[in-house]
């Protein structure tokens, strides 16, 4: 059980967001957010080619698309698509409940988000991303802590 907690936890840690994108059932850009070094050039083609991956699928389909040695995961709520890319062994359904969790707090912040609030407001749905990512480490961080007085005291029990 301790040895699951502790991978679930490295998983979590090790979590690597290399992009996230907002897309409107048409196609449209609603917001991107980059964490990985891509050129400007680059990035209109990333935007292109996952649009048209992405918007192509049946909704039946499993919401991970494996892509240039990466994944992305994505979710469609209501209009948009959420889609974070994600290196190729990381949990997809830890991504899928960033993506929710990220949702919730969009919808906490506009009261019921629509694609409009992230149009007009574009720089409070990117700030919110960043404030997402710090949340998930200082809660991370807690974790860590916990487990690592956990292990303390198993070993000090262990070696009595």
């Amino acid at each position: 059980m301790m040895a699951r907690i502790i991978t679930t936890l490295l998983q979590l840690y090790y979590l690597q967001i290399h992009f996230v994108l907002l897309v409107s059932r048409q196609g449209k850009v609603r917001l991107t957010k980059w964490y990985s070094a891509y050129s400007q050039k680059e990035r209109v083609k990333v935007i292109r080619e996952l649009s048209g991956i992405i918007l192509a699928r049946a909704p039946k389909l499993c919401n991970f698309v494996e892509w240039r040695g990466l994944k992305v995961v994505y979710k469609r709520y209501a209009g948009l698509y959420f889609c974070m890319c994600i290196d190729q062994d990381d949990n997809e359904l830890e991504t899928l409940d960033i993506i929710h969790h990220y949702v919730e707090i969009l919808d906490r912040y506009f009261g019921s988000v629509c694609e409009l609030d992230l149009i007009f407001n574009f720089h409070k749905g990117s700030g919110l991303i960043n404030s997402l990512r710090l949340e998930m480490q200082d809660s991370l961080v807690e974790i860590a802590k916990e487990q690592a007085s956990l292990v303390s005291s198993l070993i000090a029990q262990a070696t009595k």
